[in-house]
């Protein structure tokens, strides 16, 4: 099998449902997540490249940003006390405010309240904070912009970890597929976490490709926030390299 078959199937289990549910109406939270809120289509994803030795002049301002977030980020300790409260800030006062998905709130809205006023919010991730609920932004410890990212990405936390997938494949022609492939399999597995620890109810989900049953992550209890830290600290372990070779790749270029 040639690189550009081998690339295919590694991730036609992933994108092979969703264009089926896709072609069917259906839209799940978790497995569509990376092929609707990111802008990459599945096509692109599928498709294999060596990558370039030659960066585009028009690039060069793109690459040399990514590169200066990546190691501001690379740099920084990572934060292992957020315990995924982001998620439960964007429910927050839900009876007023409504719910992102279509799901029910596992603890119910008044529970799921107390549970985000009895926690201090520290959510670094602007693309987090920013789907927060009027009534839940103030109680965040800090105000993260969409331009100051370099001053608040942290390597322990889930959305900037799934980010590396975003910032792959705005790369995508100049850097190796297998690199992209890497990332959007990370970015899939810590959106399974994310939504596990979330304040939905998805009891009897089945977690496509795996075929694994799906269980809450219960971050509201000691044990749950135990497990939670735990995977956290293994997701950031499994993105350094990614992060560290995403630099690599940016330094490479650069030096065109």
């Amino acid at each position: 099998m040639d690189s550009a078959a081998a690339h295919r199937a590694r991730l036609r289990p992933y994108v092979e449902p969703h264009l089926a549910r896709r072609a069917a109406g259906v839209r799940h939270p978790v497995h569509d997540f990376l092929f609707t809120y990111y802008s990459f289509r599945p096509a692109q994803l599928l498709r294999w490249s060596a990558g370039s030795q030659v960066l585009p002049t028009e690039k060069r301002p793109l690459v040399a940003a990514l590169r200066r977030l990546l190691a501001a980020t690379a740099g920084r300790e990572g934060n292992f006390g957020c315990f995924g409260m982001h998620e439960w800030a964007m429910v927050y006062r839900s009876e007023e405010n409504g719910t992102r998905h279509p799901v029910p709130l596992r603890l119910g809205g008044a529970a799921t309240d107390t549970v985000v006023e009895s926690h201090r919010l520290q959510c670094s991730h602007f693309d987090a904070f920013r789907f927060f609920t009027p009534q839940a932004v103030p109680l965040n410890t800090v105000s993260p912009g969409p331009s100051d990212r370099e001053e608040f990405e942290q390597p322990a936390c889930l959305h900037g970890t799934m980010d590396l997938y975003k910032h792959a494949f705005r790369l995508a022609g100049l850097i190796p597929s297998d690199l992209i492939a890497d990332a959007f399999e990370l970015a899939w597995d810590v959106r399974v976490l994310d939504m596990r620890a979330a304040p939905y109810d998805m009891t009897g989900t089945v977690l496509d490709p795996t075929g694994e049953a799906w269980t809450p992550v219960r971050v509201e209890t000691a044990d749950g926030k135990a497990a939670y830290a735990e995977a956290q600290r293994a997701f950031a372990t499994r993105a350094a390299p990614i992060r560290a070779r995403l630099i690599a790749e940016c330094d490479r270029l650069l030096s065109t």
